[in-house]
């Protein structure tokens, strides 16, 4: 089926995320509003995404588990800050089996209330500490306003959520779970991020602190890629989780709890896209090299297909992911074009002069390079191409973050560059909350991220000029 012309990112950023995600082939949306349908090519960078983050869960000692969809409301209820922030995006079940249920069941925005009200169960003493666990999962929460990945009422996500003995043992994990984010959005998302702690009023409902990774889109816009929450004692104390301590007294949990969810394949593809299309990182690239046999006949055929088969199967016995298009329906500059859109990082052609001459046109999705190479040199220097086009998306996005990132001069400047640039921009900020609420009431900037140590900013607070308190940087964000 043909591509319809992308918009231009220039032009209108939203409408080219749409189609960039509809016409590679990643998702469309679901026959509920607020769903999607995530499709091979889509779901298969996921699975990379997955792969990376439980191989480094299961390397810090995190084990896997799995807990039910629905919650009971009196379960999900005890903690009131909790359901108090999750409350307007609740979907609740009324009616099972055709009729009204005795009690009604929250199907999960979050797994806090179902684990927590479990891991009392399962702790009698330090010694039982901690709990490491993690769960790959679906949450619902009723959205009112969805994009594909970004934001959908139903998404896949993991959640991981531990117990401690100790406040100091929760504040390192949740900070060690960060660092995990940050190592798979930076190493394999290839996506330069800034790491922070939360304001208050931006924090998770329920936690005593929230940190966080944020990263900087293409249009200029921030996009929260992953958060760690220190949860305190609030959720053992909600649901009576306590343990025998080392001094003999019986002493509540320290929590934390960490996620990261499919948006950051809309972040992917937001970072690092073009006006052709997506542009993926090799190390979830569901393809890495596409071979595209070039023919006009029947003896072409043939001689052309056994190299590209030849080709094919020495780079797959280098671990490289590839695949011949030798679809006969579709003339070579469709092809050429439906990879690119998709975002494969390398395109190998062979037509029959370079059948006869033992060479190969190799094309590079990020460069845009195209040259003419042996074939053997082709096999034998793939690994460092794809290594080039990993490290060239994460230059290629940090130099637009640095490119993007202000300094604060003056509230009216800030206000004004907001809207006009978008991009983070830093300064002094007093800490009080109707600063923070003026500014994005003015701005429609929020801040992203404080240090998540203290520090002098060095300025006064960039909206009503007292002493600052904080160095906060603020963008729009999705």
């Amino acid at each position: 089926m043909a591509k319809n012309k992308l918009p231009r990112q220039s032009e209108d950023f939203p409408q080219w995320y749409v189609e960039v995600v509809k016409q590679s082939g990643m998702a469309e949306h679901g026959m509920a509003k607020g769903s999607m349908v995530i499709k091979p090519h889509g779901y298969a960078v996921w699975e990379f995404i997955q792969r990376a983050m439980d191989d480094r869960f299961k390397a810090t000692g995190h084990e896997n588990l799995y807990f039910p969809l629905l919650i009971p409301m009196k379960i999900f209820e005890k903690e009131a800050e909790h359901v108090e922030g999750f409350s307007p995006e609740l979907a609740v079940v009324t009616h099972g089996g055709g009729q009204e249920l005795e009690e009604p069941l929250a199907i999960r925005p979050t797994s806090e209330a179902a684990i927590w009200s479990t891991y009392g169960k399962w702790m009698q003493s330090y010694r039982d500490l901690p709990f490491l666990y993690n769960q790959w999962c679906n949450v619902l929460r009723w959205e009112m306003r969805t994009r594909l990945f970004l934001r959908t009422s139903e998404f896949l996500w993991q959640e991981g959520h531990t117990a401690h003995a100790s406040s100091e043992e929760a504040w390192e994990e949740v900070l060690r779970m960060l660092e995990v984010y940050r190592e798979v959005v930076e190493d394999v998302l290839a996506i330069p991020v800034l790491k922070g702690r939360k304001s208050a009023k931006e924090r998770f409902a329920g936690a005593v602190e929230t940190v966080t990774i944020e990263a900087l889109m293409r249009d200029a816009k921030a996009l929260q890629s992953g958060t760690s929450h220190f949860l305190g004692q609030n959720f053992s104390k909600a649901y009576d989780c306590r343990f025998l301590n080392q001094e003999g007294e019986q002493e509540y949990a320290w929590g934390t709890s960490w996620g990261f969810s499919t948006r950051m394949v809309g972040g992917t593809i937001m970072a690092h896209g073009d006006d052709a299309g997506l542009r993926l990182p090799p190390a979830v690239a569901p393809v890495q090299v596409v071979v595209v046999p070039i023919y006009r006949n029947d003896d072409e055929q043939g001689s052309v297909l056994a190299v590209a088969e030849k080709v094919r199967d020495a780079l797959a016995g280098n671990n490289v992911r590839v695949k011949v298009d030798d679809r006969d329906q579709h003339r070579p500059g469709f092809k050429f074009a439906e990879w690119e859109l998709k975002g494969v990082p390398v395109r190998i052609e062979i037509g029959p002069k370079d059948v006869e001459a033992d060479q190969v046109v190799v094309a590079q999705r990020v460069s845009g390079a195209k040259e003419t190479r042996s074939t053997a040199d082709a096999i034998a220097s793939m690994a460092s191409l794809l290594d080039h086009a990993q490290r060239s998306l994460y230059e290629d996005a940090r130099a637009y973050r640095e490119a993007n990132t202000h300094e604060i001069t003056s509230y009216e400047s800030f206000v004004e560059g907001v809207d006009a640039e978008g991009g983070f921009w830093i300064g002094g900020w007093c800490g009080d909350r109707a600063c923070e609420d003026k500014a994005t009431d003015d701005s429609k900037a929020t801040i992203r991220l404080l240090p998540i140590e203290r520090e002098d900013p060095g300025a006064p607070c960039a909206v009503c000029g007292k002493a600052g308190t904080e160095r906060a940087t603020w963008a729009r964000a999705y």
